[in-house]
């Protein structure tokens, strides 16, 4: 008998960082998974450890030339040569600078991502997820915005590859999810969908609703860019009713979901103020769009999320909740609901803290002051949700 969920480990995956001042900073995987083991909520029976994809799956999205100069890149003192085309390549930035061992940990990221896809494919699993996933940006030729392989376009094509199977990719980041929607533009097999905010004030700058697919690929890319400041319930009321939609037309064998937690009000690249109520709600969502349409098969993926004290922990240990249907997540989606962390997963931590703790899964929003032209954001939200769902 298949198990319910699978959660996949990459050790090497927490050796991927920029330098100390970076805001991608990997302490937030050890976070989210002690929450998770403080809340009896993740036993070492579901856990399976992941290893390093090789040249040829790298291969399956990424130009054997960037291959090759990432590997050149990830030695402790590159040559001046290698040093010196580190910028064609989207690694001398000041967002996606090299950094000794990079080859190995993005390789190990993207390890546990097709380890993830093949557990869910071969049957093994209804669900897995892997945490670390999720670098969304990185193109087939070029590093960017913290991402240096794409582990979710490589499970991606991985899977259509080998399983040839009809591939729903959800991507919750605030940040237009561009290099997988890039790399299967024109591929009819693959939609893309992408919830974030417009790509008229952030990073990376994409993500409009005339971007839908090119030649067999048209119509397969939806993209949902809403106003800054959208709250909870404008995002979610555009999430739910066109990603549903989109579930029906394209009708999916499997779903991969990448879970980047940067649209909360806290997160500081981002201007969207949603609270955790987004991220109790959508695994939920997508975890019925799996039930309906592929028969539970659902890979989960990270993402962003820069908030790593008081967002990333909470709400990427939601996503784990919703897959494995633990009592927890189903009184938390009570609308009225909320559950105190675990006490030692906040005392283990506070030590090292830069910043307060939360004391509760979900945010208390009594304190939180309305935001100014609600209406009007809301109104243009709903405008664009109306677009795409004509679209669709």
């Amino acid at each position: 008998m298949a198990a319910k969920a699978v959660y996949i480990h990459s050790p090497d995956a927490e050796r991927y960082k920029f330098n100390q001042e970076h805001p991608f900073n990997p302490i937030r995987l050890a976070l989210a998974r002690h929450l998770l083991e403080a809340a009896g909520a993740l036993e070492p029976d579901q856990i399976v450890q992941a290893g390093f994809a090789g040249d040829d799956m790298l291969q399956l999205v990424h130009r054997a030339d960037y291959v090759e100069a990432v590997r050149s890149l990830s030695v402790s003192s590159p040559a001046p040569a290698v040093a010196a085309k580190a910028d064609s390549y989207g690694l001398g930035t000041e967002d996606t600078p090299y950094f000794p061992g990079m080859h190995e940990a993005a390789a190990a990221i993207v390890g546990g991502s097709v380890l993830a896809a093949d557990i869910v494919m071969s049957g093994q699993a209804e669900h897995a997820y892997h945490m670390a996933g999720g670098l969304h940006h990185a193109f087939p030729d070029r590093g960017s915005g913290f991402c240096v392989y794409n582990d979710a376009a490589i499970a991606i094509a991985h899977i259509r590859k080998q399983y040839g199977a009809r591939v729903l990719y959800i991507d919750t980041d605030v940040h237009h999810g561009d290099g997988v929607q890039w790399t299967f533009y024109a591929d009819p097999d693959v939609c893309t969908y992408s919830i974030h905010e417009t790509g008229k004030y952030l990073f990376p700058g994409t993500g409009f609703v005339s971007e839908r697919g090119m030649d067999a690929g048209f119509g397969m890319a939806i993209n949902l860019p809403l106003e800054p400041y959208t709250e909870d319930d404008s995002w979610l009321e555009s999430f739910r009713l066109t990603i549903e939609r989109a579930a029906d037309v394209f009708k999916p064998d499997v779903i991969i979901s990448q879970h980047g937690c940067d649209a909360h009000a806290f997160d500081p690249l981002s201007h969207i103020h949603c609270s955790m109520r987004i991220y109790q709600t959508m695994p939920l969502i997508i975890r019925e769009l799996a039930r309906t349409h592929t028969n539970g098969r659902w890979i989960a993926l990270g993402g962003g999320g820069y908030d790593i004290w008081q967002v990333v922990p909470r709400a990427w240990a939601l996503v784990w909740l919703a897959m494995t249907e633990h009592p927890l997540a189903e009184r938390l989606s009570d609308s009225a609901a909320n559950e105190p962390l675990p006490l030692s997963w906040q005392h283990y931590w506070l030590p090292i803290a830069e910043r307060a703790l939360p004391t509760d899964w979900l945010d208390d929003l009594s304190g939180w002051q309305p935001m100014p032209r609600r209406e009007e954001i809301e109104a243009r939200n709903k405008e664009i949700t109306s677009i795409v769902l004509q679209q669709l």
